[in-house]
């Protein structure tokens, strides 16, 4: 996660790494109409790493993975925050966030993997597993939050349950982590068969197929991939961690096995490396544009809210994990 406040030069010379100068020139008009929007409502701008690079690079006071912004926001002085990612994002900031309105851009940015599980599944999940303690994915919308002892990050999952008692756990609701965490921590987890559908597309061929093509490219895969495909990597860990990595590998050739939008925007930081992109696309995501960023400050639409009801264990579960650490 870092801090940017772009003007028209610095903006054109990072997507000029990633877009051609027609597309630039399209999407200046509209780069500037919000910038100059979100100085009079007094907005802040958070972008996700997954989003396109005219809004990554050319609206974003922040970017970061989904806990970093939310706890930046914490941190800036704004009435507004305009959240450019998912639904469960923008509640993750607004959580943190109650006293401050809290905008997405598209109420419709969903998530498949939040939206894989109910509330009724994770108390049939609980009667099932008396006394276990429920490890709830941030990934999530804040009525699964709600029914959680504690959330976590793909970066700290390990951390989180390492900090809780006994050697069961249940994880929600991403089958694919909650594996990948069982077998970093060596206790027993009991998953809900949610996936990704960017993270899931990914195998072990792929991986195969590029290390034939480019021998000694580093591999770094985000942990919410299979574990077949997690032990064929070199390195796994969150969009954070992916960025870290980087900044202590920074050259050679890489393949990044996430959503594609990440590393066309890093790339930008990291001149020396040779970006190899399997490009996977998050639809989610990319129903976020400059357009309804624009209508979103022009309307003050649409408004995030949670009712206090779930929003309290939400918050607490969130909470809990902010006091294990990011990992």
């Amino acid at each position: 996660m870092h801090y940017n406040t772009p003007n028209t030069t610095e903006i054109r010379r990072r997507l000029a790494t990633v877009l051609s100068a027609p597309e630039i020139d399209l999407a200046m008009p509209q780069i500037e109409r919000i910038n100059q929007l979100k100085k009079e409502k007094n907005a802040v701008i958070l972008v996700h790493y997954y989003q396109v690079p005219a809004i990554y690079h050319g609206i974003a006071d922040v970017v970061g993975d989904s806990l970093g912004l939310s706890q930046a926001a914490t941190q800036v002085d704004a009435d507004t925050i305009v959240f450019c990612g998912v639904h469960f994002m923008a509640e993750t900031a607004k959580l943190l966030n109650p006293q401050r309105t809290v905008l997405i851009p598209d109420p419709t940015a969903g998530c498949s993997l939040s939206e894989s599980i109910t509330p009724e599944d994770v108390r049939a999940l609980k009667a099932k597993h008396p006394g276990v303690p429920v490890v709830c994915y941030v990934n999530t919308q804040a009525d699964i939050k709600a029914e959680s002892d504690i959330c976590c990050t793909s970066g700290n999952a390990a951390k989180v349950v390492n900090s809780l008692p006994g050697s069961e756990f249940i994880f929600i609701p991403d089958e694919f982590l909650g594996q990948n965490v069982a077998r970093e921590t060596g206790k027993t987890v009991f998953t809900h068969p949610g996936r990704c559908m960017v993270h899931e597309q990914f195998t072990v061929d792929d991986i195969k197929a590029y290390r034939a093509q480019f021998p000694g490219i580093q591999v770094i895969a985000h942990p919410e991939c299979s574990p077949d495909v997690i032990q064929a990597a070199d390195y796994s860990g969150s969009t954070h961690g992916m960025e870290e990595y980087l900044r202590k590998h920074p050259t050679g050739q890489v393949m990044m096995i996430t959503e594609c939008s990440m590393a066309a925007n890093v790339k930008e930081q990291f001149p020396k490396m040779e970006f190899k992109m399997p490009c996977t696309i998050c639809p989610h995501m990319k129903k976020i544009t400059l357009e309804n960023v624009i209508s979103a400050l022009e309307k003050n639409q649409f408004v995030v809210d949670i009712p206090e009801a779930i929003a309290v264990p939400a918050r607490r579960a969130v909470e809990r994990m902010m006091t294990v650490g990011r990992g």
